[in-house]
Parts: structure tokens; C-alpha cells; sequence
């Protein structure tokens, strides 16, 4: 069994009082026992004065996680905070690790740290909590395909690091105390655990109804959108004119029906348009496979706040919850919760069952299976998505 709980500071300068803040809390909500582990976020403040790493050096267990712009825990919804989602048990194991880069790759550079990590015991882990940064080079579904290779059975769940500034430079993958770009932090969990997966999209009628297809396209390049350069076919529909956007494109989502894929579980994945390129291709922030189509989304504030309350009702119909993990995509707040920024946030502290230690902060991308049929999942990196791990 394993045992959770969730912690908190504000304090950014006075590292001492931040100390004692964790120290307090962790004395007053949780008894650690043989196997800890802790998941953390913050604000990238917390790295550039030096609190995350002296709070680390003092906690009696290894950390892993991102950083991001807001989070929440039991009680508590705000942005400039750490947070700390503690995993404590008798009969389950913890294990963090960290890439030294991606000098060799990723595929290489992941291995490299799994089995370090993961050195000395033979079975392999009942999940893997993993933490990448964003990157030009790769993709959220590039990660995902590295872990897949050497441990294609295994769920992964996690988020990619962010922060808010406008292009994400100050984000970093976190692993005991220090900050790292580019790299990816993790925890693998071995033993008594039962992971639990939610994922929140948008309702049906959301996606509008005009469609293309996608016809030339590498990874999360898009080159050509029903035979057209996609630039231009942006252009044909509106979204740009003599060069200059007509909209905002930067963060639109698109829902992508990926309906030639062998392990298509009909669950349209949505992805985040970037940017373009000087020859007219688009790059988006998770791969996009031709003959893949597509069709722009109704970001409705309304509608997203539905679903979280709808996704957290049946966690809290769920028996034997000990703790839960909740990720929700940047873009939900960027283009749907401008007048409140914690209204996503504010609503998971509100409606979860306030006996369930949890930890939210916002990401860069999410990562969670879609379905797990026999023990093995269908692990997928999404956008724009709310996705939940009840342990």
C-alpha cells in the first residue's frame, strides 16, 4: 500500500522559513516509511534563488519533477509556489533517475538513465512518472517512443516542464534539488501499485466541422495539408494574410483522428500548432501523422471547467484512492481561462474529495495511456488534455 500526501511554500527568499514550512507540514500530514519518493513543481523563482535546492538537501527522500506556472495542492491554488507530492510505502519501491542530456539522442540518452536507475533489480517497474523538457528537436510523442522501445509494457505518466514565459525558456526537468534543460527526470514504481488513468479532451461538439487532411508529414512536421503547403493552405482558410497571422495561431489546438494507425483506440488526440517555418511547414508540439484529419477546436472556458468537474467525479466514485496526480494542459488556460488563471486549479481543490492528497500544476504536454487491455497500455502523448493518475 502506499501512503500520499501533499505539501506546500510561497516563500521564495526566506529559504529557512520555506524549511521549515515542508518540514512542518510533512510532520503534521504523513508518517514516511521504508520507500519514499517525492514528485515536485514549482516556479522557476524557486531555482534561481536557491530555495528548491536547499529545500531538497533537507527532505529525507529523492524528488523529481518540473517546473511550471501554477499549481495546487489540498487547500491551496496559486501561482509563485513548490509543491511536493510525497509517495511513502512499505511494499512498493521508488527509483528517480535523470538523462545527462541528449548528446547521443534521446532513445540512447533515456536507456542510459533507466538502467542506471533501475540497476540491481530485475523486474520491471508498474509505472513510470516521467518529466521532459520542451524541445524544438522533440516531440512529446519522440519521449514516449524512447520509453516504449525498452519498456513497451510499462505506463507512463507525466508532464513536460514550463514556465511563464512566452516561449518556455526557463522551464527545467527537476531531479533532487537541481534544474536541467535539456533533459528529462523520472521515478519508477515498482511493487503494490495500482495506477488508475483519466484523461479530459473536450466534448464532441467542440470540434468543428471543417476538416483537412494531412498528406506530407515527419514527426511534428506538418509540410502539406490536402496536397497544399501547409502555410498556405493557413492562408486559404483565413489564418494568414501577406505574411502576417489573421489570428493568434500560436497554442490553437486541432483534433487529429489518427484513423491508419494499428493501435488507433478512437480517441481523437488533439495537438498544438507552434509555429511555421520559412518553407511553409508547420511544427506542432506532438507528431502528426499523414493521412491523419484534422478539425479546429471551440475553446469554450465553460466547457473545459465541465469536464475537470466531470473527470474528478469519478475519481471521487473510485474505492481505495490513496493520492492523485492531476496535469492540465498550459493551452486550457492560455486560450480558455484568461480572466482567471486559477479557475482550472481552483475547481479540482474544490471538488476533489478533500480526503484524497493530491498535487495539480499545469503542463507543457501530457503523457498518460488511453487504455490498459491485459496489462498492457496504450500510452499516448496528448495536448490541450486534463489527465489524472489515482494511485
Amino acid at each position: 500500500m502506499i501512503k500520499c500526501a501533499s505539501v506546500c511554500t510561497h516563500e521564495i527568499d526566506d529559504i529557512e522559513a520555506a524549511i521549515e514550512e515542508i518540514k512542518k507540514q510533512l510532520d503534521e500530514k504523513i508518517t514516511l516509511l521504508d520507500n519514499t519518493v517525492g514528485i515536485i513543481m514549482c516556479h522557476p523563482e524557486f531555482i534561481f534563488s536557491g530555495a528548491l535546492e536547499q529545500i531538497c538537501e533537507n527532505l529525507p527522500f529523492e524528488t523529481a519533477g518540473v517546473t511550471t506556472s501554477s499549481q495546487a495542492i489540498n487547500g491551496v491554488a496559486s501561482e509563485l509556489i513548490l509543491t511536493i507530492f510525497i509517495m511513502t510505502s512499505d511494499d512498493a519501491q521508488f527509483k528517480v533517475g535523470v538523462t545527462d542530456g541528449y548528446d547521443n539522442g534521446i532513445n540512447a540518452s533515456i536507456k542510459s538513465a533507466y538502467e542506471k536507475a533501475s540497476e540491481g533489480i530485475s523486474e520491471q517497474p508498474k509505472l513510470a512518472l516521467i518529466f521532459p523538457t520542451i524541445s524544438t528537436n522533440y516531440s512529446g510523442d519522440d519521449y514516449v517512443g524512447a520509453w516504449q522501445d525498452f519498456i513497451p509494457d510499462v505506463p507512463l505518466f507525466g508532464t513536460l516542464a514550463m514556465d511563464d514565459t512566452p516561449n518556455f525558456e526557463e522551464s527545467k526537468t527537476l531531479c533532487n534539488g537541481a534544474g536541467y534543460q535539456p533533459a528529462m527526470s523520472f521515478v519508477l514504481c515498482y511493487g503494490n501499485i495500482n495506477p488508475r488513468f483519466f484523461i479530459g479532451t473536450v466534448p464532441e461538439d467542440n470540434v468543428l466541422p471543417y476538416k483537412g487532411e494531412v498528406t506530407n508529414s515527419n514527426g511534428h512536421l506538418v509540410r502539406e495539408i490536402n496536397n497544399v503547403n501547409t502555410y498556405k493552405f493557413f492562408e486559404s482558410i483565413g489564418f494568414e494574410n501577406n505574411g502576417k497571422s489573421a489570428v493568434n495561431y500560436l497554442f490553437l489546438p486541432f483534433a487529429i483522428s489518427q484513423k491508419k494507425r494499428d493501435d488507433y483506440d478512437g480517441i481523437p488526440v488533439i495537438r498544438v500548432l507552434s509555429s511555421f517555418s520559412e518553407d511553409g511547414t508547420a511544427m506542432f508540439h506532438g507528431n502528426v501523422d499523414e493521412g491523419s484529419t484534422f478539425a479546429l477546436l471551440k475553446c469554450d472556458p465553460d466547457d473545459v471547467i465541465a469536464i475537470t468537474k466531470e473527470k474528478i467525479k469519478l475519481v471521487n466514485e473510485l474505492p481505495d484512492v490513496n493520492g492523485v496526480l492531476v496535469f492540465s494542459c498550459i493551452v486550457r488556460r492560455i486560450v480558455s481561462m484568461r480572466e482567471n488563471s486559477l479557475l482550472e486549479l481552483e475547481t479540482v481543490r474544490d471538488e476533489i474529495d478533500p480526503g484524497f492528497p493530491f498535487m495539480m500544476g499545469y503542463a507543457g504536454g501530457e503523457i498518460c495511456p488511453t487504455l490498459v487491455r491485459g496489462g498492457t497500455p496504450t500510452n499516448r502523448y496528448h495536448n490541450y488534455s486534463l489527465v489524472i493518475l489515482v494511485i
